[in-house]
């Protein structure tokens, strides 16, 4: 009996016989039935039912998560249960678990909406491949991922997206959702950044005057350009974080928002932004509101930022010009910088905590790089000049 349920049951995760010499020599004790030793880069485990010695694949290449599992397959021989590898879950279960646990640690919105979008790209390709299992998201489907992301997605995008489902195996490994890691030894190359766009002076005062209403000069353009916010900062600024008496908007959490970084900050008010401020209605609760429409008539309404991305593309259009609305953001930066401001205050402004980051949107403009050029040169003429007027 026992060899025919050796022969049914243990047929996917079994492998009878005794270990060899090294194996037995190098073996670690777990449990009260378990030995355990490591053949190449894979632990197994070995221990006796039924009267024979069976060996069985720990599915891992981490001790740690060999010695939990090894502990897990003693608990069901001390029992009495059949010691058959537990079976892993599906792609759709272990996603909508680590949606739970997103939202369990207060994740915002937005994020869990990127995943979300990530996850139905997975589902997608898992259907027309006919996988269902989470350890079918193995090399071969990241293979079939990223190709099929490279059809509308540039190098950086496909390497996050890539790193969101690689998140999600690791979630169902320590969640015991999968036996194994199928991207165990998946590296990812990071991309370089590409070169951003950034407006320079000149640009930013014809944008601005170019701006129309309800996106004209005077609302969400001008906080933009003014204290280099990301456009979801700007888009919940209350009217409770602009503070006249210390100079400063405050960027803090609110419910159902919070900064990128999760930390709170102060960034000070420009004349030219405090004077906007000053004289603009303090009707409702946010700073800067959306035109009220037959849809939606509500004045105090929050701007939306694929409308405002819109808005600003058609006045670039007009304008013969590139860019975003984080270019505002990669000006503002450069500008402190080219401005002399220390690294440490405009991190303090803008959010930033890694200078490496910081780096990445630090543009110098032609005019700016020109000038210095010709100091240099003007420089080293001098030199020349008081070279050649000394005595031999």
């Amino acid at each position: 009996m026992f060899a025919s349920f050796a022969i049914d049951s243990f047929n996917m995760y079994l492998t009878r016989g005794s270990m060899t010499m090294n194996d037995r020599n190098n073996s670690e004790k777990v449990g009260e039935h378990i030995r355990i030793f490591q053949r190449g880069s894979a632990w197994h485990a070995t221990y006796h039912f039924g009267g024979k010695q069976c060996r069985q694949s720990l599915k891992t290449s981490n001790k740690k998560t060999a010695i939990r599992n090894a502990l897990d397959l003693d608990r069901r021989l001390t029992v009495g249960e059949q010691p058959v590898a537990p079976e892993s879950a599906t792609i759709t279960e272990v996603i909508a678990a680590y949606k739970d646990y997103l939202s369990a640690e207060g994740r915002a919105k937005k994020t869990i909406e990127k995943y979300s979008q990530v996850f139905t790209v997975v589902e997608s390709i898992a259907q027309t491949m006919a996988r269902t299992s989470i350890l079918d998201v193995n090399f071969v489907f990241i293979d079939k991922f990223r190709a099929e992301r490279s059809k509308t997605c540039g190098a950086v995008t496909i390497y996050h997206e890539t790193v969101i489902v690689r998140q999600l195996i690791k979630f169902a490994v320590t969640r015991r959702m999968a036996t194994h890691d199928p991207l165990l030894c998946l590296r990812l190359k990071k991309p370089k950044p590409t070169p951003q766009p950034c407006f320079d002076e000149t640009q930013i005062q014809q944008i601005l005057s170019a701006a129309r209403p309800p996106h004209a000069a005077d609302t969400f353009l001008l906080l933009l350009a003014e204290t280099g916010l990301r456009i979801g900062e700007a888009q919940w600024l209350t009217w409770s974080d602009v503070d006249l008496k210390t100079n400063v908007i405050h960027i803090r959490a609110k419910e159902g928002w919070k900064p990128k970084t999760g930390d709170e900050r102060a960034v000070p008010l420009s004349p030219k932004l405090r004077a906007f401020l000053e004289v603009r209605s303090r009707h409702g609760r946010w700073v800067l509101t959306a035109k009220s429409t037959v849809t939606h008539p509500t004045l105090d309404r929050q701007i939306d930022e694929r409308r405002s991305l819109a808005a600003l593309k058609r006045v670039l259009a007009r304008l013969g010009m590139e860019g975003k609305l984080h270019s505002f953001r990669h000006r503002f930066i450069s500008r402190c910088l080219t401005k002399g401001i220390e690294e440490s205050i405009v991190r303090s402004w803008v959010g930033h905590v890694d200078p490496t980051i910081m780096r990445l949107y630090t543009h110098i403009s032609s005019p700016i790089s020109q000038d210095r050029i010709k100091r240099l040169g003007t420089a080293d003429s001098s030199g020349e000049r008081k070279g050649s007027d000394s005595p031999t």
